[in-house]
């Protein structure tokens, strides 16, 4: 099978991958999977063989989602692979909106002569505050906002968040000195900064806006390290003006932004670091030869995951349309071809389902022609 690389991949993943099964490269013809991280895909043409994506990076705001769904094409991203790096990286621009370290900087450079002189007679210009005994409200304590809690507990703050879908593992993970906000209000009414982990959704996007700005306090500083239209930049603009938002520490620059007085930009550094790319690599092609090898599904962010040890010698996987009746269809069809299931799994994930199948003997044309045949039945693979 060929896997084809959209973008430069850490060896260290593509290296998990046998090679004496795959055929790995940026130039492969007809691939089966494909590794991406950044590269744009709406307009990219899916070969027939293709069966999966996996984007190395927890964003796949570059995939077209419904498209690969409809045409029965699995997509993989890597949540947690990068949240330690992420996290530093949110922490460094938490010391950044506490205290003006980089208009210091940046007047720093503009020295030439009397230097230590002019530095004692001017620094006050770029005085800040200590974040220890601050109040920080965290909206979304995933992989990353969880590790951010943690770190902003032991350097003495305050923490509240808010996370409507917080898994069993998350809360686990928390320092039980991480307060629960009931809800998003909570958050922007009591935190003195506040950092941004949530995808960008429908839900989510401009959450950060005129109404939500005047709940917060007078001089409030605000991280984003998510995505740019999480805040309406419009709305930020005339806060900073104001001096209702204090700063404004963003890891997505935008046009909008950029040179705006109180803003930090950084050019999305927060996985840009050595151990975040392997991770994300091999994280990816784990999950990418799991699925092309067995079938198993981890972390896809369109089909659901399903996973089953192997108990027969031909395996068939079935994805198709979350609709009425179809699970007792599928049966059906084997029973019909004479043909014993071994063990089955299935699962749901939206509008989206997945069934596998291990069978005794092996799949004859009769059974694929039938499974294919069938409505609601997006694609069939025998393994």
């Amino acid at each position: 099978m060929n896997i084809k690389l959209l973008n430069k991949i850490a060896k260290v993943g593509t290296d998990r991958l046998d090679a004496n099964k795959y055929e790995i490269g940026e130039d492969v013809a007809a691939p089966a999977g494909i590794m991406v991280r950044s590269a744009a895909m709406h307009e990219y043409a899916f070969n027939p063989e293709l069966l999966a994506i996996a984007r190395a990076g927890a964003g796949v705001n570059n995939i077209p989602l419904d498209r690969c769904t409809d045409e029965g094409i699995v997509v993989f991203n890597t949540p947690g692979a990068n949240a330690n790096g992420v996290k530093e990286l949110v922490i460094c621009g938490l010391m950044l909106a506490a205290r003006d370290v980089v208009g210091g900087v940046e007047w720093a450079k503009t020295l030439t002569e009397d230097v230590a002189k002019t530095v004692e007679k001017g620094k006050s210009k770029f005085a800040g505050s200590e974040v220890r005994g601050k109040t920080l409200g965290i909206i979304g304590l995933g992989a990353i906002g969880g590790l951010v809690a943690n770190t902003a507990v032991h350097l003495g703050m305050d923490v509240v968040g808010c996370d409507p879908y917080l898994s069993v593992e998350g809360a686990w993970n928390l320092n039980h000195h991480v307060r629960k906000g009931a809800t998003y209000e909570t958050i922007y009414s009591e935190a003195d900064f506040i950092t941004l982990h949530v995808p960008s959704t429908p839900q989510t996007k401009g959450m950060i806006n005129k109404d939500t700005i005047a709940m917060m306090k007078d001089g409030v500083k605000i991280l984003n390290f998510s995505r740019a239209d999480l805040v309406n930049a419009d709305d930020l603009k005339a806060a900073l003006a104001s001096g209702k938002v204090s700063s404004y520490v963003t890891d997505f620059p935008t046009e909008d932004v950029l040179g705006v007085p109180g803003v930090v930009a950084i050019p999305h550094l927060g996985a840009s670091t050595e151990e975040s790319e392997d991770n994300c690599a091999v994280m990816a092609a784990l999950q990418l030869d799991d699925y092309l090898t067995n079938g198993n599904i981890k972390n896809s962010v369109n089909f659901p995951a399903v996973s089953m040890p192997r108990s027969t010698d031909c395996r068939i996987c079935v994805l198709h349309k979350n609709i009425p009746a179809m699970l007792s269809t599928v049966t059906a069809a084997f029973s019909e071809c004479g043909i014993n299931i071994e063990n089955m799994t299935n699962k749901s994930r939206g509008d989206a389902a997945y069934t596998m199948l291990d069978i005794v003997g092996c799949a004859n044309d009769a059974i694929l022609e039938k499974l294919n045949s069938t409505e609601g039945i997006i694609r069939v693979r025998v393994i």
